[in-house]
């Protein structure tokens, strides 16, 4: 029998890195001189999987969210892992606003992809397996086609390709 090879595509993010971004936003919040004597927050709900960011201004609340955005990518994390939930007055005159961290891939859209997928007319099967689509083939070249195919794609979770056996 031929040798079968398979990849994962799911939506996990690496927590460590997503709690060192927020620590670098928190440092380098503090040092910034345009923060200086103005009130910001960065409260991260590791249980609840929400992020909020209270500032003293709307243009305050979206530099800090530039800030967020640009640690993510530093830390090799998409933007799309932070969905924005609201956006609301807060106490003391501040504004805030709720991220949800996503982490999963919501079942409409690993439909989507495994249709893709199908529609790649190669010899591999895509079946969804809990929270990732798992890719079986029997060739290398056919599973890479398909991850350079979906990475192309826009997609609305940050897709991680990985377990490539």
């Amino acid at each position: 029998m031929a040798k079968e090879y398979s990849f994962d595509i799911s939506a996990k993010i690496d927590m460590q890195s997503f709690k060192n971004a927020i620590n670098l936003v928190d440092k380098e919040v503090a040092n910034r001189y345009d923060f200086k004597g103005t009130t910001y927050e960065i409260d991260y709900k590791e249980k609840d999987k929400l992020l909020v960011l209270i500032a003293s201004s709307d243009n305050k609340l979206d530099a800090l969210k530039d800030i967020v955005i640009t640690k993510l990518l530093k830390q090799n994390l998409s933007s799309k892992v932070l969905e924005e939930l609201k956006t609301e007055n807060s106490s003391g005159n501040n504004r805030k606003v709720t991220f949800k961290i996503v982490d999963y891939i919501d079942s409409k859209e690993s439909k989507k992809i495994v249709a893709e997928i199908k529609n790649l007319k190669l010899k591999v099967t895509a079946q969804i397996e809990g929270d990732s689509i798992r890719v079986k083939g029997a060739k290398l070249d056919e599973l890479q086609k398909v991850i350079a195919t979906i990475r192309s794609m826009e997609w609305e979770a940050p897709l991680v390709f990985e377990n490539m056996r």
